[in-house]
C-alpha cells in the first residue's frame, strides 16, 4: 500500500470517530409510548359464535357454537369420529357449578373396511 493510501485510510478513520463522538452528545428527543385508550372490562360480558367445516377432501366435519352472559358460558361442539359416529359435547360453565359437559354419540358406527397388505 502506498504513502497515499495509508494517509487517506488514516484520515478517514479519525473523521469518522470524531463524527461518532458528535453524534454521541448530540441531544435527542425521545418520545414515550403513549397509551391509547381507556379500561376495557366489561362486568358483564356477552358473546356469541359458531362456525362449521365441511371438508370432504381430509374428512374434516365439524362445528362449534358458544354463547356467554355474564358469568355464564353455554356451548356445544361436534367433530365426526374415524368410525362414521358424530362426537357432540353440549357445555355449561358458571362459577357456582363450575364446568360441566355432557357427551354422546350420533349414528352407528361404520368400521373401516380392512386393506390387505399385500396386493
Amino acid at each position: 500500500m502506498s504513502y497515499l493510501g495509508i494517509s487517506v485510510f488514516a484520515i478517514l478513520l479519525a473523521l469518522s470517530v470524531v463524527q461518532a463522538q458528535y453524534l454521541a452528545n448530540y441531544p435527542r428527543v425521545v418520545q414515550a409510548p403513549v397509551a391509547v385508550g381507556g379500561d376495557t372490562f366489561d362486568p358483564n360480558p356477552r358473546y356469541n359464535f359458531e362456525y362449521q367445516v365441511q371438508d370432504p377432501t381430509t374428512g374434516d366435519f365439524k362445528s362449534q357454537r358458544e354463547s356467554r352472559d355474564g358469568d355464564v358460558v353455554q356451548g356445544s361442539y361436534s367433530l365426526l369420529e374415524a368410525d362414521g359416529t358424530t362426537r357432540v359435547v353440549e357445555y355449561t360453565a358458571d362459577s357456582v357449578n363450575g364446568f360441566n359437559a355432557v357427551v354422546h354419540k350420533e349414528g352407528a358406527a361404520h368400521p373401516a373396511p380392512v386393506q390387505p397388505l399385500y396386493g
